[in-house]
């Protein structure tokens, strides 16, 4: 196995670059290493993923098999020999012969029985899985046990029926916060069900050797099930796909509650209750609130069965709920249930990256494969998950929400439970009085200081004089207690009486419950003749669903464990905007490898996997060496791609058909001959190349000052006389219409261009809707134009701060500073994304055009995808680019008649 494999099961005949994909990816799983692997998009990288990792899975639980069997039989042979008496030669230890005889051949004995008892366990579950497979008896005996069920559950109703009901000051018990000492709680969450016997337990709480398989969408997690799906491995790997709640849930009361916090609030709700049902004997009407409800899917020998059905066959997320609604069983406990024995389990970012949703998910890591595809922003996107944002607005409602949940249960708290509750109304107080707020004021009323401010994390706690709290025991508690849930089950209770703020809706039931709303925003207000005003809430529907829930206790409880960070790896920024409600405080993460050092240390293996990884000395830098990696333990590999050298020109424009240089620095990019410039580049090239072009601009800002210029200079018409125009959409649900129309208009013009139109122009942004994960393959993207380079602004305190970050704790190289080589990359990250949306399978073709100066620095040149730069030519004039590309799309339409 220390040489690799030869050969790998493939769907077919796999082009070179995908086995010697395959066999860099195997010896680095092999050798325990961490990869960077690069392999364009159309190269066919899902499946040499597949194919190299679950041949290497294969080949370690055949080795391991193996060695266990030696190993046994090793250790019974020894035992039977030394069953012979021992000789009486003298020992020089201190400790007689038959002492030291003893003590040796019961950790001989403990051996034995330690590799029988795994051997044992190890046949239980591939007896199992292949039952599973085979489906024999299966569904029969599942069938028997769920009428027994149904039995004893009428049973349990009845029952319930002739009790008593239960005193008056049991009601809101489920709210008001446990003893805190006790341990009672933290183990009733753990249990999701029970009455799984003893032998599947312990079978299912083993994790055996697995791959964790995670991107950054759900689209690409099903696309990558799909190619499972197709590969040689499809009917004999046991895969689950994890989600979240709002992803994988089936109960329709549920789902339509909309935002992920009332989905998580309203599941944990339904969890206890259905653990009180089991426990207590609970027969009293509810004065208040909706009944107590238990969730339908949440059986548990339905689980069972589809846990064992996600475990037979590969299924997606679609699948999943399809089966999930069939079986009557939950496909997010079920998936959760599957993952310890499961051999690949698929899942988002935010469940491998981020600890407690990692811990909560029950993925462990331990000695395990690690994948992560699309990783080209992983940095970014380990600062966005460990970076939280409060708006004033959520600070006001929290601290409103938490002083009303103490008043309501102050006789029923313990003296513990209310101090704890007293220190985090203190921080929140504090969060408030430093965006330059009033406690118990409606925080849209109140004014505050425009500006941006920001500090070290010791700073901010002593700015906010909040430096004498413990927020590590805050955090504790926060966990513990589950404050967090019971605030908003609280308030979902009480909405609409006139005690606490909520989230208008359109939905007329919780309408109903917000009737209290102005009531309540008018008992703020410190004058108390002052009218009503209208609720923070309404301030507009994305504000509402970006921040707004029904208890934003949760946010509060992110914000206070990013404080818990060490104080150089963070900055808090305070951010006022006018108003209160507006104003925000963030934690801005700087130091993303302090929270990627956990994965790394504690996975055998982690592969970061990408289309476009280059350049890749930043990321090294920043993610493995300051997670303390050792240079030796990293492997890099890098492909080209599979189409001919011949499809593909990229050239670097360093000036227009008039002979003006295309510099588009801040300084000059407003020129009005800049523009110009830019609109006489594009009507060359619709003049020449057929089908789609692609444009891409570096801001919106840009884009929308160019187009307006050309719109009054007569260049859009021009334009649109050879490519009907399209624009990026504002709105995201939009961008799936434009890209249908643009499609559709470029197949007309493929049949019909005797009208003129030869195709049509796209003009998006950099890092916009169009510029990741959408495809321009064949006529989509006969050409992508960059126009200027896509710096991020160099201005954003953010930025700046992670700029000085940089230069403080990275070692500088080759005379830059690695604040400045940031800025580069990440625009050089940007431009790659953008450009290699164009070729996507072997037989594609495209030219992609870099209009500016810049690109023609060695420096600038070296970070592009190695099968782009090498065939990149730079020119200084217009001519002779403009006729390599009038030659390179003739050559195309030759081959193609």
């Amino acid at each position: 196995m220390e040489n690799g494999r030869a050969s790998f099961p493939f769907p077919y005949k796999p082009y070179d670059i995908q086995e010697q994909f395959m066999k860099a990816l195997y010896s680095a799983l092999d050798q325990g290493k961490v990869g960077i692997f690069e392999s364009p998009t159309g190269t066919g990288k899902s499946l040499s993923l597949i194919c190299g990792a679950l041949s290497w899975l294969a080949d370690y639980e055949e080795k391991r098999r193996q060695e266990a069997t030696a190993l046994l039989q090793e250790g019974e042979a020894s035992l039977s020999a030394s069953a012979a008496p021992p000789s009486s030669s003298s020992s020089a230890s201190a400790e007689p012969d038959w002492i030291t005889d003893f003590v040796q051949k019961k950790a001989e004995r403990d051996l034995v029985s330690k590799l029988k008892e795994e051997e044992l366990k190890r046949k239980k579950r591939e007896e199992r899985m292949e039952m599973i497979r085979n489906n024999l008896h299966l569904k029969y005996a599942s069938k028997r046990k769920s009428c027994e069920e149904d039995e004893a559950f009428k049973l349990l109703q009845l029952s319930k029926e002739e009790q008593t009901g239960t005193s008056g000051d049991q009601e809101d018990e489920e709210l008001v916060v446990a003893e805190y000492e006790s341990e009672d709680e933290s183990k009733s969450k753990s249990r999701f069900f029970g009455g799984e016997d003893e032998d599947d337990e312990e079978l299912v709480e083993e994790h055996v050797t697995k791959i964790y398989y995670c991107s950054r969408t759900h689209s690409q997690l099903a696309q990558f099930v799909h190619e499972v799906q197709k590969s040689p491995f499809g009917t004999n790997i046991s895969l689950v796909t994890l989600g979240s709640r709002q992803n994988l849930c089936v109960n329709e009361e549920v789902r339509r509650l909309g935002s992920i916090q009332h989905i998580n609030d309203r599941c944990m709700e339904m969890q206890k209750n259905k653990h009180e049902k089991q426990h207590h004997e609970d027969g009293a009407k509810r004065k208040r609130g909706p009944p107590k409800s238990v969730c339908p899917y949440n059986k548990a020998l339905a689980l069972q069965q589809m846990r064992d059905e996600v475990l037979g066959t590969v299924q997606d997320i679609e699948q999943l709920l399809k089966l999930g609604k069939e079986t009557k069983a939950c496909p997010y406990y079920s998936t959760r249930l599957a993952v310890p024995p499961a051999q690949l389990v698929v899942l988002p970012y935010q469940m491998v990256l981020h600890e407690a949703t990692r811990r909560a998910a029950g993925v462990q890591l331990k000695g395990q494969v690690v994948i992560i595809d699309e990783a080209h922003n992983l940095s970014d996107t380990l600062s966005c998950i460990h970076s939280t944002e409060l708006s004033g607005a959520q600070l006001c409602r929290a601290q409103s929400q938490l002083t009303q949940y103490a008043d309501r249960y102050k006789n029923r708290l313990k003296a513990k439970n209310l101090m704890y509750i007293k220190q985090i109304l203190f921080v929140i107080e504090g969060l408030i009085r430093v965006l330059g707020g009033k406690v118990g004021q409606n925080p849209q009323s109140q004014t505050t200081q425009a500006g941006t401010e920001m500090y070290t994390i010791n700073n901010f706690l002593f700015k906010a004089q909040i430096d004498n709290i413990n927020l590590f025991k805050l955090q504790r508690y926060f966990e513990k207690s589950m404050i967090s849930r019971k605030l908003g089950g609280f308030v979902e209770k009480y909405a609409g009486t006139g005690v606490t703020l909520h989230t208008h809706s359109s939905s007329n039931k919780e309408n109903r419950r917000t009737e209290g709303l102005n009531r309540y925003l008018q008992a703020l207000n410190s004058n108390p003749s002052s009218t009503p005003v209208p609720s923070t809430d309404q301030q507009g529907a994305s504000e509402a669903d970006k921040v707004l829930s029904a208890s934003p206790m949760m946010q509060v409880e992110g914000f206070f464990l990013a404080l818990t960070n060490s104080n150089t790896d963070g900055r808090v920024v305070l951010q006022k905007q006018g108003t209160l409600s507006e104003s925000s405080v963030k934690f801005l993460l700087l130091n993303p490898a302090v929270h990627f050092a956990q994965v790394l240390k504690e996975c055998r293996a982690v592969i970061i996997a990408g289309g476009t990884m280059q350049p890749v000395s930043d990321f090294k830098q920043e993610l493995l060496f300051s997670a303390g990696v050792k240079e030796e333990r990293i492997t890099e590999f890098s492909c080209g791609h599979v189409i001919p050298p011949e499809n593909i020109l990229p050239l670097v424009l360093c000036a227009g058909p008039s002979g003006q240089e295309l510099d588009f620095t801040f300084q000059n990019r407003d020129s009005p001959q800049m523009m110009d410039e830019t609109g006489r580049i594009l009507s060359n090239i619709c003049n020449v190349v057929p089908g789609g072009v692609v444009c891409f601009f570096p801001s919106y800002e840009y884009s929308r000052r160019i187009i307006s210029h050309w719109e009054a200079s007569g260049v859009l018409i021009r334009l649109g006389n050879k490519k009907k125009i399209f624009q990026e959409p504002k709105k995201a649900n939009q961008v799936e219409q434009v890209l249908n129309e643009f499609s559709r208009c470029i197949q007309r013009s493929a049949v019909d261009s005797s009208g003129g139109v030869t195709g049509a122009i796209l003009f998006s942004v950099v890092g916009g809707k169009m510029s990741e994960g959408i495809n321009f393959s064949d006529d989509l993207g006969r050409c992508v134009v960059m126009v200027g380079m896509p710096y991020p602004n160099i201005k954003s305190p953010e930025l700046q701060e992670k700029m000085s970050y940089l230069d403080k704790h990275l070692p500088h190289s080759h005379g830059k500073n690695p604040g400045q080589a940031l800025v580069e990359n990440l625009c050089m990250k940007a431009v790659n994304q953008s450009i290699g949306r164009a070729i996507r399978h072997r037989g594609d073709y495209s030219s992609i055009v870099l209009c500016d100066r810049r690109y023609a620095r060695p420096a600038t040149l070296a970070k592009l995808p190695a099968w782009i730069k090498n065939r990149t030519s730079t020119h200084s004039s217009f001519g002779p680019a403009f006729a390599a590309l009038r030659k390179f799309f003739l050559e195309k339409k030759q081959k193609r008649e």
